[in-house]
């Protein structure tokens, strides 16, 4: 069973910032744990302290003895886990054209996947309804802390509302979060598909072999782009989710790079999202990837980031053609600018269903004090 019945997540041990910190320990200390003493050294908490919290997480059910563990002088100390299936949620990616929802304990571990055709164009009644469904389908009666739900922007965050979604503008205005929750009775959060992407690889630390943060970056920071039916980015720096004073950061496909371009769904001529979708549809990929190497290099002259991450099921079709051709345009800026070597650019990790995953943590990862700035 999950944290929260229908009416809605209600977590006592949760609710300090130092019981995040301890639980964020136990998570990445997986099966094997971790012993108190760690995690007063870890924290900088006192003993009593930790001990405290430690009993408050063990008496909901979040966390329990691993064995124990020879210590330097006097008894062994007892070790310590997260219970991975003490809470659950759900995670929802609305494309396009297709819904995926995930089902995932609180290590963000997928425990259970539907797919289903959809149209994003029959307006909200219409998809809460149907994703309504496949919430309650998944769940089978479980009780969850609640559902993210992901969907291209431009949207408010904070209130669930989207704007004027590129090529559906009957989406303006609508109230997704509190239309799905009064359908379901439980909470929703609502994000764009990139920043729920980028959470999820923040949380987990789970950039690519060689992606490490740089010492003194704070965490690091890095674009996630994501090319599928549409184009955006989703920007962490810091560590945390760069989402701008109006949620709006993120919008990164309609920069328009060709004033003579193409018409854009948004109204604008020649943007890269509509230079690089006509050029997967011309069957010229190397020519998209360049278009989105040039906006990847505006990202990393604006922010100076540290890497970039690509995905979304247009870069899964070309994954070779995509990284070569946006690293080459990066590289080509660090010689003009006498740097040594360009920003890195890889496939982020995570797959199909990395959107849908990074929805679920917009419930998991506020528990852990991860991602958000």
């Amino acid at each position: 069973m999950g944290l929260a019945g229908p009416a809605g997540a209600n977590l006592p041990a949760l609710r300090s910032h130092n019981a995040a910190l301890l639980l964020d320990l136990l998570r990445a200390a997986g099966p094997t744990g971790i012993s108190r003493l760690e995690l007063a050294e870890r924290t900088g908490l006192t003993p009593q302290a930790v001990s405290k919290i430690t009993a408050r997480l063990r008496a909901e059910g979040l966390a329990a003895e691993a064995g124990r563990r020879a210590s330097t002088g006097g008894k062994p100390r007892t070790v310590l886990r997260l219970v991975p299936e003490a809470g659950h949620a759900v995670g929802l990616h609305l494309d396009r054209d297709e819904l995926t929802a995930v089902l995932c304990d609180l290590t963000g571990a997928v425990v259970a996947e539907r797919r289903a055709p959809l149209d994003l164009g029959a307006g909200g009644a219409a998809v809460v309804e149907g994703a309504a469904g496949e919430v309650e389908a998944l769940l089978a009666g479980m009780s969850v802390l609640g559902v993210g739900v992901a969907l291209p922007g431009p949207l408010d965050h904070t209130r669930g509302v989207l704007h004027r979604v590129t090529g559906f503008p009957q989406w303006d205005g609508f109230p997704l979060r509190d239309a799905l929750a009064g359908r379901l009775g439980l909470p929703v959060v609502v994000d764009k598909d990139t920043n729920a992407a980028a959470l999820k690889i923040a949380v987990a630390g789970g950039e690519p072999a060689g992606f490490a943060a740089p010492a003194g970056s704070g965490g690091g920071s890095f674009a996630y782009l994501h090319l599928g039916t549409g184009l955006g980015a989703g920007l962490v720096i810091g560590g945390a989710v760069h989402r701008g004073a109006r949620t709006g950061a993120g919008e990164f496909g309609h920069q328009v790079v060709q004033l003579d371009g193409p018409l854009c769904g948004c109204g604008n001529r020649g943007c890269i999202e509509v230079l690089c979708l006509d050029a997967v549809r011309r069957g010229a990929p190397e020519e998209a990837a360049r278009v989105l190497g040039a906006g990847a290099a505006n990202l990393v002259g604006l922010l100076d980031i540290d890497r970039v991450l690509l995905g979304g099921r247009t870069v899964a079709a070309a994954e070779d053609v995509f990284v070569r051709g946006v690293g080459a345009v990066l590289e080509e800026r660090a010689r003009r600018e006498g740097v040594a070597a360009g920003v890195p650019v890889r496939v982020a990790p995570g797959g199909a269903r990395g959107v849908a995953e990074g929805a679920a943590q917009l419930l998991l990862a506020p528990l852990f004090g991860r991602g958000e700035g």
